[in-house]
């Protein structure tokens, strides 16, 4: 499990076939779960300067592949220790999401980004959603599309200030309004009985 605050900008020094090797400040242990621009990737060995880890061919093909050349976000699995200062992420790529505008207004900014229906029907204005690995509020949903808005910290101490139109970003959604919209889908798909009803009215 993640909280979506990044803890270091890593530089990707080798990134072939399923191998990914990154500099790093950070030690982990082998094993050890990293998520990698919001990617929950395993460490399968250290390196004198950072640790390496390995990618499935699944996970090649859902997220924006194109991100893992140069820098990207770490942020190790979070203990029991940890403050929960983001929210609860599992590391799992719900879909790519595509920035459209990058708008500065007084010291934040302002970034739309375009997302499938299926992330869409997932975003709730004032809730939660991480772009690659980053713990953020929606602004704002659209018909394709939503907002969010970037405070200075959150910007000059990540990859953000780097982003630019165009950008293919990971995307994962609220894993609590996931479950919720999940559960409410099967509730709908399934043939209604006296009891589910009593249960859903508690009894009354």
């Amino acid at each position: 499990m993640f909280s979506g605050v990044i803890r270091e900008i890593a530089l990707v020094k080798d990134f072939k076939n399923n191998i990914l090797t990154l500099q790093s400040k950070h030690k982990p242990n082998i094993g050890d779960s990293i998520a990698v621009n919001g990617t929950c990737l395993t460490v399968i060995k250290n390196t004198q300067d950072g640790f390496t880890l390995e990618l499935s061919q699944n996970t090649k093909n859902l997220i924006a592949l194109e991100n893992y050349t140069k820098s990207v976000h770490i942020e190790p699995a979070i203990t029991i220790q940890n403050r929960l200062d983001g929210h609860i992420l599992q590391g799992h790529i719900d879909g790519i999401g595509k920035i459209l505008t990058i708008k500065k207004i007084a010291n934040q900014v302002e970034f739309i980004i375009q997302a499938p229906e299926e992330i869409l029907l997932l975003c709730i204005p004032k809730g939660s959603i991480a772009i690659d690995g980053i713990s953020l509020t929606i602004s704002e949903v659209y018909q394709d599309s939503f907002k969010v808005t970037i405070i200075p910290h959150t910007y000059q101490n990540t990859l953000f200030h780097s982003y630019k139109i165009n950008r293919r970003v990971n995307l994962e959604t609220d894993i609590l309004v996931r479950s919720v919209y999940h559960l409410l889908q099967k509730q709908q798909n399934k043939k209604k009985t006296w009891s589910d009803f009593d249960f859903q009215v508690l009894g009354y």
